[in-house]
């Protein structure tokens, strides 16, 4: 993922999938490690290339846990993703398949926040 800040980007996907920072292979470079051992790679592009366009073409979604109650839980997720400098692109609603709200990161990059219902079959 590119960013203009990849540090401070990196730190907010960090704390907010829960997941290790580790150095890149430099020091406009950061890895977001996951358990499973998924990694997202954060840089800042070439400053002799033109920066990529921004937009809902690439936006990832971070899905919690199913749950019953889905709605406190995509809050709570909203919440800590508003106070590390998220901002917000659509308020959290309720939807037949569980609970979602769109989010841009520090950098304006769109992400949805997904919280299924426990009893909801989601299509892959």
């Amino acid at each position: 993922m590119a960013a203009e800040d990849s540090a401070r980007l990196a730190r907010f996907y960090s704390e907010l999938f829960q997941a290790a920072l580790k150095p890149g292979v430099a020091d406009h470079h950061c890895i977001v490690q996951f358990s499973d051992g998924t990694q997202l790679e954060i840089y800042r592009p070439s400053r002799r290339r033109p920066f990529p366009a921004r937009g809902r073409a690439l936006a990832p979604c971070l899905r919690l846990p199913p749950s019953q109650e889905p709605l406190p839980e995509l809050q709570r997720l909203l919440s800590t993703a508003l106070q590390r400098g998220g901002s917000l692109l659509e308020k959290a609603r309720l939807e037949p398949f569980g609970a979602e709200a769109w989010i841009h990161d520090p950098e304006g990059n769109p992400l949805l926040l997904l919280a299924p219902l426990a009893s909801a079959t989601l299509i892959s």
